[in-house]
């Protein structure tokens, strides 16, 4: 066997790691399999650690990778309240694979009899010790309180279940000149429609491709956001150079069902392609930031900001909750900052 494979963690999550000398026929297969990756801090490509894989790469069961049958029947009936109280799929999955690391940790202990500190010891001897990011430990202790909520039988204490201090990151925001340049870098019209509307509308690439053609709306000139984040519609306007574009592409394409499908009729466009259509953007106007595709929506905020737009407006547009939310991106506007004279400057 010229490979070899191990279980990692890799960006907060356990995968199937690889590990091969550059062989092209190799790669060439692996990347047929789904949600395969290349990592450069890992020197090695990735799979998703399921049963199937676990089979397919030849990758024993570690001790501690399966929860106990209590917990795997505790992880069924948890997915199943998610869905009665109609979670999104994704929250159910990052949820539950949250709380099964957990129940994992405590694979030999039933759970009638964990309490608060053991969750502080899970906390140091694994989301720590691990190098995992203060988010998952964010996510992890949502999962938790979640699930015990749902059990009857418990010594958890939820209100004293603690998260970690949130890290303040600042937002990544692109200059009007970097968005144009990015904006103007395809020909195919699809492309640029698609990385057109995200920075115009502030949107989120799932909103995107959840669009169809009924929800714009030219007589008023706006979009119709349905069951965004939080389940929840909104608005926003929609430009006229947009519009005019959008009209172009509709006439050329003839989308079906979502506005921007892919390759199969119907269906709508893939995200992981819409990313490579990003991509394809940078290595044409030579910007080497990683921009990724919420960027444009960062950039989009941040410019309304800087053009003189009341946040509470800001806020309604992006789908915000909270005005906090919406608050950091004063931080990242160069509006005020650059009329600030240096002190330098009179030396």
């Amino acid at each position: 066997m010229n490979w070899s494979s191990k279980i990692v963690y890799h960006k907060n999550e356990q995968r199937i790691a690889i590990y091969f000398k550059k062989n092209l026929q190799l790669i060439d297969r692996i990347k047929q399999f789904e949600d395969a990756k290349w990592s450069q801090t890992l020197k090695a490509w990735h799979v998703p650690d399921n049963e199937e894989n676990r089979i397919r790469f030849k990758v024993l069961p570690l001790p501690h990778t399966i929860p106990s049958p209590e917990g795997i029947e505790n992880i069924t009936k948890f997915k199943q309240w998610l869905s009665s109280k109609r979670y999104s799929e994704s929250t159910i999955s990052n949820y539950s694979e949250a709380l099964k690391s957990f129940l994992v940790f405590y694979r030999e202990k039933p759970i009638a009899t964990i309490t608060n500190e053991d969750i502080v010891i899970y906390n140091y001897e694994f989301i720590l010790k691990n190098n995992l990011s203060a988010s998952y430990q964010n996510q992890v202790a949502n999962a938790i309180k979640l699930f015990f909520a749902t059990v009857l039988e418990t010594k958890i204490e939820i209100d004293k279940i603690h998260r970690p201090k949130r890290e303040k990151v600042l937002p990544n925001v692109l200059s009007k000149e970097e968005v144009k340049l990015i904006l103007n870098a395809h020909s195919n019209i699809k492309h640029k429609a698609m990385l057109s509307m995200i920075y115009s509308c502030g949107l989120r690439c799932g909103e995107l491709l959840a669009l169809q053609p009924v929800h714009i709306d030219s007589k008023r000139n706006i979009v119709l956001l349905k069951n965004s984040k939080g389940k929840k519609d909104r608005i926003a306007p929609l430009s006229p150079k947009i519009l005019d574009m959008l009209r172009n592409y509709y006439t050329l394409y003839k989308p079906k069902t979502y506005l921007f499908e892919g390759n199969t009729p119907g269906n709508p466009y893939d995200a992981r392609s819409l990313q490579q259509v990003l991509k394809q953007a940078l290595y044409k106007t030579k910007i080497t930031k990683p921009v990724t595709l919420h960027w444009l929506r960062h950039s989009y905020a941040t410019h309304l900001l800087e053009s003189g737009t009341d946040l509470r407006y800001i806020q309604e547009l992006l789908g915000h909750n909270s005005s906090k939310t919406t608050e950091i991106y004063t931080h990242v506007s160069t509006k005020s900052i650059q009329q600030i004279k240096s002190p330098f400057d009179d030396l």
